[in-house]
């Protein structure tokens, strides 16, 4: 009988590039955020053009700040990173034998044979690129090829909590009143429970749990912003 077939290793998704991540978050973040604000303005009840009003303007001044803060955020990290990466770059220019001791007792803390350590050392530091590419991976836990980019997830960002948040304000650019509410509410249930999956999908973890997660956590902010709208409506009024 023939060896049993070897599983093909199951794809991995690009989890440090910031991207996705910016994208995930950001549909959810400007979801819950902008159907809270529709619902609490809302509350109120004030006049359609009132609330169309705080909705595009939660929808462009959340975009906006959301990039913003991905960018500098990821920006930030991105330039520590480097500033670790060049210190280990310099060091395997000013001491490579002390680096090569270095990465040899790392190996060997591993189980590898000292000798085998020692020669898998000696090829790894022929190549300049390859012993900085190590370091960084074993030393400090860095991928020199995958740093995140703080554009991509600006971008991401500012695109994703747009349409986000752009699907709470939907109803009210068509109608108002009692029938926007619950479209609103409406469209916020559904689009919660998908941004859950999406995200349960990234994760792994079961799907129901993720949507219903969001779900609640949409719910708990759209009730309250309401509530505090309906409560300070009536005291105006």
């Amino acid at each position: 009988m023939g060896a049993a077939p070897i599983p093909a290793e199951p794809h991995h998704r690009d989890i440090q590039s910031g991207g996705a991540r910016a994208a995930v978050f950001g549909v959810s973040d400007g979801l819950v955020t902008n159907v809270s604000l529709i619902l609490g303005v809302a509350g109120a009840h004030p006049a359609g053009t009132f609330v169309r009003l705080a909705g595009v303007a939660g929808l462009v001044a959340g975009a906006f700040s959301m990039a913003a803060g991905e960018y500098v955020s990821m920006q930030g990290q991105r330039e520590l990173l480097e500033r670790e990466l060049e210190v280990e770059r310099q060091a395997l220019r000013a001491d490579p034998d002390s680096e090569r001791r270095e990465l040899a007792a790392i190996y060997q803390e591993r189980g590898l044979d000292p000798t085998l350590a020692k020669d898998l050392v000696d090829e790894v530091m022929a190549d300049p690129d390859l012993a900085l590419e190590t370091h960084a991976r074993e030393e400090l836990g860095i991928n020199p090829a995958a740093l995140g980019s703080p554009i991509v997830s600006a971008g991401s960002s500012f695109v994703t909590f747009a349409l986000g948040a752009v699907l709470p304000l939907l109803p009210w650019l068509v109608t108002d009143g009692a029938t926007a509410i619950l479209a609103s509410v409406a469209i916020g249930v559904v689009a919660s429970l998908a941004v859950g999956a999406v995200l349960a999908w990234f994760t792994g973890r079961s799907r129901w749990r993720s949507a219903l997660r969001q779900l609640a956590v949409a719910a708990v902010a759209a009730g309250v912003t309401y509530g505090i709208g309906r409560a300070v409506g009536g005291s105006v009024h």
